[in-house]
């Protein structure tokens, strides 16, 4: 990102092209603050918009913008001697204008989007302006990659000066801005940003000035590029890092004790593995890892308070023993993996839903490992081998005996007459295990039912 502040004498301004679209001739103007850079296109009607403005407020020669013509200005000889005149005139009012560079003449070479002390300039006013609003009406704000980056660098600059003291520049808006906001989201890009050569997910940024942060959302952002995460462990309650290329969660949880964290989504990254890291996040209740390249689930035992588990879209096969790895569980997602067996569920007493569709269940004699769970009420094998049987949702409601009323299977309430019929195969059943079957026990009745 430029700093014009810190590289004044390595700042240059060239009109390098005329382009006539539509008998319009546009002007590309280049502008170079060391190493960053970026165009600028304008009409010869916005140079004398900004010479009028110069030669008011700033006193600039009036007769330093070459003259305009109405005869004959189209042609490519005119054009070539008008652009070499706007060149010069350029440089000579970027030479007189240099030590403060009025916020007109940044404005005309659009520093307000690529330099980090005007593009604050802009944002200090916005919220000095409409500041407190937002703070009531948005539910989450959104910073770019690029203000976050110039707000972390203006902390390490002295107070720069200004063509005027105005109030409304005032940095402190931002970080009394900043340290008001709850919910904060950031989203990175690899795109170069506008007719720069500034890449967004290739700038730092620092989360030290959001003290009350309580949401934050980050999205296509490299870990890399994110520092201070530790200044949000006493606030925070919500996070969400997708599509940041996450291998680890100690990437961003290894800091200390995460006091009031209670969801975490961490979808869409390349996390093999729930690492020890997650024990410091003792009061998580919500825990989004879906989308990554998981096999197996590690003991997060510890996590007492966790209630909904998300591993959907991962490369989990085999889950075995379930009961040991995770407490009170509520509620899991595993669909779009590679599960074979319901065995490991067996004995989470306090499941409610469990979403197995497009696994790999072929055996219907397999929901015999969950039918017995107390709490289970939403079930999924939707997409799965066993999904194509013959009767396949009234020989899934049958295991469940007398509870199959209770069972909603794949999104859908069974229906009486799936019900009688799962009855009936439960009484078949039972007639060969010599039992009696469940819909009867309650009933006052001789029948015995013997091989």
């Amino acid at each position: 990102m430029a700093s014009f502040i810190n590289h004044k004498n390595d700042t240059t301004v060239t009109v390098e092209e005329a382009i006539t679209k539509d008998s319009v001739t546009y002007y590309k103007i280049i502008v170079k603050v060391s190493f960053v850079q970026w165009d600028v296109w304008h009409r010869y009607s916005d140079f004398v918009e900004l010479h009028d403005k110069l030669v008011n407020n700033y006193g600039v020669g009036k007769d330093l913008l070459p003259p305009k013509k109405v005869i004959r200005n189209k042609t490519p000889k005119f054009v070539e001697i008008r652009r070499e005149a706007l060149n010069e005139y350029l440089k000579n009012v970027f030479s007189y204008l240099s030590l403060t560079l009025p916020s007109e003449f940044a404005h005309f070479l659009d520093f307000h989007l690529y330099d980090i002390f005007f593009l604050l300039q802009d944002l200090a006013t916005k919220l000095f302006l409409e500041g407190d609003k937002l703070l009531q009406t948005e539910k989450s704000h959104k910073f770019t990659p690029l203000q976050l980056h110039a707000i972390s660098e203006r902390f390490k600059m002295a107070c720069p000066p200004t063509e005027r003291q105005d109030q409304m520049y005032d940095f402190s808006h931002i970080l009394d801005f900043c340290s008001q906001v709850r919910s904060l989201s950031v989203e990175g890009s690899y795109e170069k940003l506008g007719t720069s050569n500034i890449i967004p997910n290739e700038l730092k940024f620092d989360l030290i000035p959001f003290k009350s942060l309580m949401d934050l959302k980050i999205l296509g952002v490299p870990m890399a590029c994110i520092q201070s995460v530790g200044s949000l462990r006493d606030s925070l309650g919500t996070l969400s890092v997708v599509i940041a290329s996450v291998a680890s969660l100690n990437e961003f949880l290894l800091v200390d004790m995460w006091k009031k964290l209670s969801t975490i989504n961490f979808s869409s990254n390349n996390i093999n593995k729930v690492d020890w890291a997650i024990r410091l996040v003792p009061k998580l209740q919500h825990l989004n890892l879906s989308s990554n390249k998981l096999t197996e689930l590690c003991d997060i035992s510890c996590l007492h308070e966790l209630k909904m588990l998300n591993l959907s879209m991962n490369r989990f096969s085999i889950c075995n023993n379930w009961h040991e790895k995770i407490g009170n569980i509520v509620k899991i997602d595993l669909s779009q993996n590679k599960v074979e067996s319901l065995q490991g569920f067996s004995r989470l007493f306090s499941l409610e839903s469990l979403d197995l569709s497009c696994n790999l269940i072929a055996d219907i004699e397999e929901v015999q490992h969950i039918c017995r769970l107390p709490c289970l009420q939403y079930l999924w094998l939707t997409a799965n081998p066993v999904a194509t049987s013959i009767d396949y949702r009234v020989k899934v409601l049958e295991q469940f005996n007398d509870r199959m009323s209770e069972i909603c299977l794949d999104n859908e309430n069974a229906s009486n007459k799936e019900l009688d019929t799962a009855r009936v195969l439960q009484a078949l059943r039972v007639v060969k295990e010599g039992k009696l079957p469940s819909f009867l026990e309650n009933n006052n009745t001789t029948h015995s039912f013997k091989r």
